[in-house]
């Protein structure tokens, strides 16, 4: 009943596997030239998609890709699990307490690069025609929504990666970041969600659906961030728990398949459900059980499922032909000014000074994960095209690059990210695994 041909499965198999290599291969060279991982991951569908391997050679590509007719089916499938196994990882990098002396800075931000961009980006769809983007839903409200997240919208995992890799994850300017992106987030993907209700509704657009979904997503929120932390936190280490004593980390993936499972059931989208099951666990447990979490997920996510997510989004991605570039840029400079505007003006606001509020308004626009998520989750349920899903991706990209290379260059130069980052000392992780080191063989001891 569930089985496939030995030759499709094989085919299968060596797509994967091509699209696996290209896309670790390619973040692997992103990384040592500096730029952030997801944009080589990108890179390796955009050499074995339709843009690159499909343009030149269609008949490799539709053989490799488009061998069998389930074949599309299957990648769906990775492409939905790597998406939910990234939620995940970036729920599990929540952090819901910043700082008293910082408290200030992160509620000023979080509001206003919230709901400013959100506005200006809504209001923005009446300054083009909005309709040329429409997906298969033809939905002009859940399109304004989505044009209006991906304004505001900032990526917790790439600007995770990017301070890891400057060595700067310890830092002030770090926790205050991390901690405004994941409150941000949550947010901004309630309305993700909301957008997604409305689409799955297939009732078109009156205010008893809005209201609806917007009722069924806050009410899941509420659900997900006190009811679920609350019974974790009184169930989980109960010798009765014969789940958690079966596999620790199998126990807490059936919490992530459980909530995206029952997101789905309530036309909310099941990554919504996934980011929610990542927050909930970080909530319910202490911090070492956590970090143990957040460790055993990340080895096999950042392996296989998120580098095939992102490939897969490349793969998806034709720029030879749906992409105008002419409109990307002129939305890349209208979404990073106004989050940049809005970001520096209200750290000004708050006596912080200039260079500071411009470090804080450029982290803030590194919209990487998360960015392509919008466009994944928008472009899978229709409210997008695939030209605006090319658009929503390539801005992602950019952004993350842009912030990276900037915070690079301030650390660079010797200046202070913040106050209170006054000794900074760079605590880079291993960049890479040496296999084989000559001198550091152990001599045997002597009996």
């Amino acid at each position: 009943m569930f089985s496939m041909s030995t030759a499709d499965f094989a085919r299968f198999i060596f797509a994967v596997g091509a699209l696996l290599l290209a896309a670790n291969v390619l973040g692997y060279i992103a990384e040592r030239l500096t730029v952030p991982r997801v944009i080589g991951e990108v890179a390796g569908g955009l050499l074995l998609g339709p843009t690159l391997l499909g343009h030149f050679f269609p008949h490799a590509f539709n053989w490799l890709y488009l061998g069998f007719h389930t074949e599309s089916n299957l990648f769906g499938f990775l492409s939905e699990f790597g998406l939910i196994m990234l939620m995940f990882n970036s729920g599990l990098k929540f952090k819901h307490r910043f700082e008293k002396q910082d408290a200030k800075i992160g509620i000023s931000i979080i509001v206003a690069s919230t709901v400013i961009p959100f506005i200006v980006g809504w209001l923005a769809t009446y300054l083009f025609n909005p309709a040329q983007f429409l997906g298969t839903d033809n939905n002009v409200i859940a399109l304004k929504i989505v044009i209006a997240i991906s304004i505001a919208v900032t990526s917790i995992p790439v600007i995770a990666k990017i301070f890891s890799d400057l060595g700067i994850m310890h830092t002030r300017f770090s926790r205050i970041i991390v901690g405004i992106a994941g409150v941000h987030d949550i947010i901004l993907f309630v309305a993700l969600a909301i957008a997604s209700g409305i689409v799955a509704g297939h009732q078109g657009v009156n205010a008893g659906l809005i209201l609806e979904s917007v009722g069924v997503t806050v009410a899941f929120l509420l659900f997900a961030m006190l009811l679920v932390p609350w019974v974790l936190k009184r169930v989980t280490s109960k010798r009765a728990n014969f789940v958690f004593r079966a596999s620790f980390l199998g126990y807490f993936l059936f919490i992530l398949l459980l909530l995206s499972d029952i997101a789905g059931y309530l036309n909310v989208d099941p990554m919504y459900g996934s980011l929610l099951a990542g927050i909930a666990t970080k909530l319910a447990l202490p911090e070492r059980l956590a970090k143990r979490v957040e460790d055993s997920v990340r080895e096999i996510s950042f392996a296989f499922f998120i580098p095939l997510f992102f490939g897969i989004v490349g793969l998806q991605l034709n720029l030879a032909t749906n992409f105008n570039v002419g409109f990307f840029v002129l939305y890349l400079l209208f979404a990073t000014i106004v989050q940049t505007v809005v970001v520096y003006f209200t750290n000004r606001a708050i006596k912080l000074d200039k260079l500071t509020s411009f470090n804080l308004a450029a982290a803030m626009n590194a919209r990487g994960g998360p960015g392509i998520v919008l466009a994944q989750v928008a472009f899978s349920i229709g409210i997008i095209n695939q030209n605006f899903f090319a658009i929503l991706v390539m801005l992602a990209l950019g952004t993350s690059w842009m912030a990276g290379s900037w915070l690079r260059h301030v650390i660079k130069s010797g200046k202070l990210l913040i106050a209170g980052d006054e000794n900074l000392v760079v605590q880079k992780a291993q960049e890479e695994v040496k296999f084989y080191e000559p001198d550091a063989v152990p001599v045997p001891e002597k009996v």
